[in-house]
């Protein structure tokens, strides 16, 4: 297990205010921010590359603050891989063993093997500039991994990787995480590569930790606008929340009046998943508390989706199938009833 209390360092120009983080064992973390957020200094603080000014990290329940890198059981892969460019494959990949005294016969076995695994042995003797992205993501994963760490630290490995090669480099890391039985902690801005990976998220903003769950409780539940925003949260509207009957709580908005199963009262941001909202040409018996007639304003293409803005008093934003679009009939100026249930309603 990691942990992280009351972690603080100022650099003058960019600082880490009181982290406090928890990574089980085995667990397969993600520190998910824009970029500036801190999270590759967080990162290299928890590998002992800093000293934080305040606060402690612990590893297996032993306090790792002040130790330098060599002695914490880390691997770490930067984004850019920082192979040896002079050294080959296999001479990058043994480098860490070197270091360690191992024989020459337990190196290239040893070596061999971890080649095998991430298919570079037919790579062995090429030197890094000569290899492709997905190449050196590799060389750097097995030259992390050789020495068997604790801990394996990822800094934004897949940024670099065109749609084909990242989407192999995301099977290869669940094999890793799987055969190798390790904690691993991946940094990243790129939320649909979290949603892929993680056991759990944390999401980071200027050096501090904003929320952290797994990607259900994240993206229905964000704790905050920044957190609502960042993971694609497109209805964010204000409003003045009171407990109303039967335990529903009615978020008067200034233009239209919205039921939550949630209970918060005073002034509240509260959001909806456009899937999560259902069109009809007419109003519709339904279960859902929330019915608002108003008029497409917008329709765009959004991948395999349609979004519609639709002006219901406040604008909501509302993702259909291109099946449902047509069989509807919708087009911009149509008017329409915009239906959600309470529970789909969050409110921060």
């Amino acid at each position: 297990m990691i942990k992280i209390e009351d972690l603080s360092r100022d650099w003058k120009e960019f600082k880490l205010n009181s982290i406090e983080l928890q990574v089980e064992d085995g667990e397969y973390f993600v520190i998910l921010g824009p970029s500036g957020s801190g999270k590759t200094m967080l990162l290299e603080t928890i590998a002992g590359m800093w000293n934080p000014d305040s606060g402690k990290i612990y590893m297996d329940n032993q306090e790792v603050t002040r130790l330098p890198p060599e002695q914490r059981g880390v691997g770490f892969v930067y984004q850019d891989y920082m192979l040896f460019p002079h050294k080959t494959v296999f001479e990058n990949i043994a480098f860490g063993l070197k270091l360690r005294k191992v024989s020459k016969e337990e190196i290239k076995t040893q070596v061999n093997e971890m080649m095998k695994l991430f298919g570079i042995s037919a790579l062995a003797n090429r030197l890094p500039r000569t290899l492709s992205g997905g190449e050196q993501q590799r060389t750097a994963l097995a030259r992390a991994l050789i020495i068997y760490p604790k801990v394996l630290l990822l800094d934004e490995p897949l940024s670099a990787l065109d749609k084909k090669t990242s989407d192999e480099l995301i099977k290869q890391l669940k094999e890793v995480h799987r055969k190798f039985d390790i904690t691993i902690i991946h940094v990243t801005h790129n939320f649909d590569e979290a949603l892929m990976l993680a056991d759990r998220i944390a999401i980071m903003k200027k050096g501090t930790i904003s929320q952290v769950g797994d990607s259900v409780e994240i993206f229905r539940h964000p704790a905050d606008k920044f957190v609502a925003a960042f993971v694609g949260v497109e209805n964010i509207i204000k409003g003045v929340a009171r407990m109303g009957a039967e335990k529903i709580t009615i978020v008067d908005t200034g233009n239209i009046l919205v039921y939550s199963a949630e209970q918060k009262t005073g002034d509240v941001h509260l959001t909806i998943r456009p899937e999560d909202i259902t069109l009809s040409q007419k109003k519709v018996i339904t279960s859902a508390r929330n019915a608002f007639e108003g008029k497409i304003r917008e329709i765009t293409e959004n991948g395999a989706l349609i979004k519609l803005t639709v002006d219901v008093g406040e604008p909501l934003v509302v993702f259909l199938t291109h099946k449902s679009f047509l069989d509807l009939e919708l087009n911009i100026g149509k008017t329409v009833w915009a239906e959600f249930k309470a529970t789909a309603v969050h409110m921060f």
